[in-house]
């Protein structure tokens, strides 16, 4: 008899799913894109942990803040030596 095929339980896509990147592709597009995903997947699970009252609404705070700093800092980094009519493209708006 043949064995069916196991599937394998991945761990980690379960707990950091990705979704394609749909966009004009560019190295910097795709790997802020991969940044702004674990951002969200992070504050998601900071978000459920403060919920649930496994830490403050203080400490959420400054966890979500500390990654949204480092958030920011990737995107100047990524689009820093971007030609200017590509970056405009890019960014709507400086704020977020």
């Amino acid at each position: 008899m043949s064995e069916s095929p196991k599937l394998e339980f991945d761990k980690e896509k379960f707990l950091f799913p990705t979704s394609r990147y749909h966009g004009a592709f560019t190295p910097q597009n795709l790997a802020f894109n991969a940044n702004l995903q674990e951002f969200a997947q992070r504050v998601s699970y900071i978000c459920g942990l403060e919920t649930s009252g496994k830490i403050s609404s203080e400490e959420a705070y400054h966890q979500i803040k500390a990654l949204w700093k480092q958030l920011k800092k990737s995107r100047d980094l990524l689009f820093a030596n971007v030609p200017p009519e590509e970056d405009a493209e890019s960014s709507d708006s400086d704020e977020f």
